[in-house]
């Protein structure tokens, strides 16, 4: 099962070094960082209005535990957004590549 994980960061540069981690560490085999996101969320009582990256991370359901886990901690934020959802369709290869990777 191929899952897709988002989560927004301040930073390409940070971004990047995260998802560098996670796939060397097996937990996502690819992450994309998406530039010019604008966020507007609730914060500490305030209305934040930031700029952010977006980051779309791959991997597979028996990982997504041991990603989450690694990913907050990683991660800049105090409370990090980490959203899933399983991919409703991939291609066999596609998949494959995945379930290999992450073994």
């Amino acid at each position: 099962m191929v899952l897709l994980v988002l989560s927004t960061f301040p930073d390409a540069d940070t971004a990047g070094g995260v998802i560098r981690s996670l796939v060397e560490e097996k937990l996502v085999v690819c992450g994309n960082i998406i530039p010019g996101v604008r966020s507007i969320y609730a914060w500490e009582g305030k209305i934040e209005d930031t700029s952010e990256v977006l980051v779309v991370l791959k991997t597979s359901g028996p990982v997504f535990a041991k990603l989450e886990k690694r990913l907050a901690k990683l991660h800049p934020y105090d409370i990090p957004s980490i959203v899933a959802f399983e991919a409703g369709a991939a291609s066999r290869p596609y998949a494959k590549w995945v379930e290999d990777y992450l073994g």
